[in-house]
């Protein structure tokens, strides 16, 4: 069998680059090489570069994706996206795959674009029948006054980042005097930003993904942080705890799954998406809060935490995805 040539794409030009580069690690420690012969792409700020065994780099010809191997040539069939962030989850990366006609194991272009906006995302959520937080949606360039939002929202209130990932500077808002502070913070990573009311409940993140043709649900995490919310801290510092599979009634279960499958068939997904929900208790139905397209794959990670669960091995899924974007 002749191996299939895999651009291992990391790195990104956001914050989120450095699990980037563990979720591309613990991908290629667990690539089946009889059929894939992974090639590391490090695409970043000082530019796109193919990053050998010994570390040295050279340049990727972005007019065709290709490198230079020992005077070689080397194209590839397609690409594995670890790429957290800008540009390999807002979908810039996927249109210029698809330009190119080189197959990826994400989500397209336009489906990454609007989940990359946390407000898009809950707007078309909401259209599709999806419960979500009701939230405002606030621009830089015409901030509005903290007294207008609390006239439109009631407190507690998540504040965001409207694009990005990995709770990057994302703050829990208790009272009123908090609120400037907090949007301070997230327009230092963003020019848009996200209120949000806080649905209380207990927190489920869930990894969904589609086998010829069919889409699949893996095991339910409960996330329980010592933190206000599942924050940087808890999600990658181990300040939480993560169950998998959720100790959870049956009942619960079949809500999530199928509010997971709902969101990934609205969303048009591809590939293995992870999505969030808080499980409101008074109303007994889950709240969606967004869908994260290129999931996180590091040791501390939630996806291979429930392939296991699934009593699959990395291996088996890794390739079962790259399968799926070649067919």
């Amino acid at each position: 069998m002749n191996k299939k040539r895999i651009a291992l794409i990391t790195g990104g030009y956001s914050g989120e680059s450095v699990i980037s580069y563990k979720s591309a690690k613990t991908i290629k420690d667990n690539l089946d090489r009889s059929r894939w012969e992974p090639f590391w792409i490090d695409i970043c700020k000082d530019g796109w570069f193919y990053v050998d065994e010994e570390g040295k780099k050279s340049n990727v010809d972005k007019n065709d994706f290709s490198i230079s191997v020992e005077g070689h040539k080397i194209n590839f069939d397609a690409a594995l996206i670890a790429l957290h962030g800008t540009p390999g989850e807002d979908g810039k990366l996927q249109g210029y795959l698809d330009d190119i006609e080189i197959p990826y194991t994400s989500c397209d272009a336009t489906t990454s674009a609007i989940t990359f906006n946390k407000r898009y995302t809950v707007a078309v959520a909401a259209f599709s029948g999806i419960a979500v937080a009701k939230s405002l949606h606030i621009f830089k360039h015409s901030r509005i006054t903290y007294t207008s939002i609390l006239a439109e929202l009631k407190l507690p209130l998540f504040v965001k980042p409207n694009n990005g990932g990995s709770s990057l500077g994302m703050s829990k808002v208790n009272v009123a005097e908090d609120l400037e502070a907090a949007l301070d913070k997230a327009f230092a990573v963003d020019n848009q930003v996200l209120v949000e009311e806080c649905v209380e409940g207990r927190e489920f993140t869930i990894g969904v993904y589609k086998h010829i043709g069919e889409i699949i649900p893996l095991p339910i995490t409960e996330i329980i942080t010592q933190q206000a919310f599942f924050n940087y801290e808890a999600k990658y510092l181990g300040e939480s705890e993560e169950v998998t599979p959720a100790k959870v009634s049956e009942d619960i279960s079949d809500k999530i799954r199928q509010s997971a499958i709902n969101a990934y068939m609205a969303f048009n997904c591809s590939g293995v998406v992870r999505i969030d929900f808080i499980y409101e208790e008074k109303e007994q139905k889950p709240y969606m809060l967004e869908i994260n397209t290129v999931p996180g794959q590091s040791d501390a990670s939630i996806i291979p935490q429930q392939v296991r669960a699934a009593g699959m091995t990395l291996t088996s899924f890794y390739s079962m995805l790259l399968d799926s974007c070649l067919s």
